[in-house]
């Protein structure tokens, strides 16, 4: 019979003290990544966009392909972005384009992050010919240039939306996060508490889900923060040279617009200044979410940015560049003995 952690007791002289994984340690240590402020800086900048792309459409002030006579205004109050060479509110434009971008880079990511699941945990945990086969199959996969595909793929088929550029990119970008699955697989399959879980008889599939994948939610946490990141900046990217088409709004859209149409020789920057400034604090806020992943996993990093240390004697060192302080203890000063002390021990046999 199994005691799951989560119930356990520690029993004192006057009865149960605290129970395991409810104290105020274990609530701080599950808060802790939601307290690193690059975290949740990311994770609100990247809910805000989130929300943009669902609402985009409703909250829009004008239809965003639709001309009027106010041609390549500035910013003003009732165009706050401006307007394109055809009188189109840029504003409105962000706002529409929002959803494709999002919904390219979530849905890719989901896509590649669930395959690198599924090979690379497999892979390393089974061993044998299973992993031969499914290594091979990541090898392969891991050489396939995934944007000059999507490229391909793109221009090949009429008509390649968003779901296809998803597909394309999610099916093609799986295979480096099943290598690194595969290899901290490999090293937690012989610890201690498998092979506990094993020998009581403990099914696989138990054994992967309940002992494995906990352990590994922070490598496939900054895998599928990668894959977005990789996938918003290929969508752009095949916008942005006119390969996908250019009927439907996107951030790599207004660029193409824009470049197309020699925004910058006309001096209007506000053609090309927001979509950019919207796709580098996406970037950021992705970077900020993965940069608060690999403080949460590693305590090395967690502390790298202080400037100050307590070591466990109480004392503060400060840290300074190029120099690692060794925090060690101070040395005990040696007893001063008294001469009628030192007869005392003398007479004792104490020398």
């Amino acid at each position: 019979m199994s005691v799951s952690a989560s119930t356990a007791t520690t029993v004192g002289p006057d009865g149960p003290v605290a129970a395991a994984g409810t104290g105020p340690a274990a609530k701080r240590q599950r808060l802790r990544f939601v307290a690193n402020g690059k975290a949740a800086t990311g994770l609100v900048v990247l809910a805000f966009f989130v929300l943009i792309a669902i609402i985009g459409e409703w909250i829009a002030p004008y239809d965003p392909s639709a001309r009027s006579s106010d041609i390549l205004q500035g910013p003003s109050g009732k165009h706050w972005f401006g307007t394109t060479h055809l009188g189109q509110d840029i504003f409105s434009q962000i706002l529409v384009g929002t959803r494709g971008v999002m919904f390219v880079g979530l849905l890719a990511g989901v896509i590649a992050t669930v395959l690198s699941v599924l090979i690379g945990v497999s892979s390393g945990f089974l061993g044998g010919a299973a992993d031969e086969g499914l290594s091979a199959l990541s090898n392969v996969f891991l050489v396939i240039p995934a944007l000059p595909l999507i490229i391909i793929v793109a221009s090949t088929i009429p008509g390649a939306g968003d779901l296809m550029v998803a597909l394309v990119i999610g099916l093609t970008s799986w295979a480096w996060g099943a290598r690194v699955l595969r290899a901290q697989t490999l090293s937690l399959r012989r610890r201690d508490y498998v092979e506990a879980a094993r020998a009581t008889g403990e099914s696989t599939w138990r054994i992967v889900c309940v002992e494995i994948l906990p352990n590994l939610t922070a490598i496939i946490a900054s895998s599928f923060v990668g894959t977005v990141i990789f996938a918003v900046m290929s969508e752009i990217t095949l916008a942005f040279i006119g390969i996908s088409t250019i009927s439907e709004w996107n951030w790599g859209t207004i660029l193409f617009w824009a470049q197309s149409q020699q925004a910058l020789a006309q001096g209007a920057w506000w053609w090309f200044v927001p979509a950019g400034l919207a796709i580098a604090i996406l970037g950021t806020a992705l970077s900020l979410i993965n940069f608060g992943i690999d403080e949460f996993v590693s305590p090395r990093l967690r502390n790298s940015g202080k400037t100050k240390l307590k070591t466990n004697d109480g004392r503060t060192v400060r840290m300074r560049v190029g120099f690692t302080p060794v925090l060690g203890t101070k040395p005990l000063a040696t007893p001063v003995l008294r001469p009628a002390e030192t007869d005392d021990l003398v007479k004792d046999g104490v020398r």
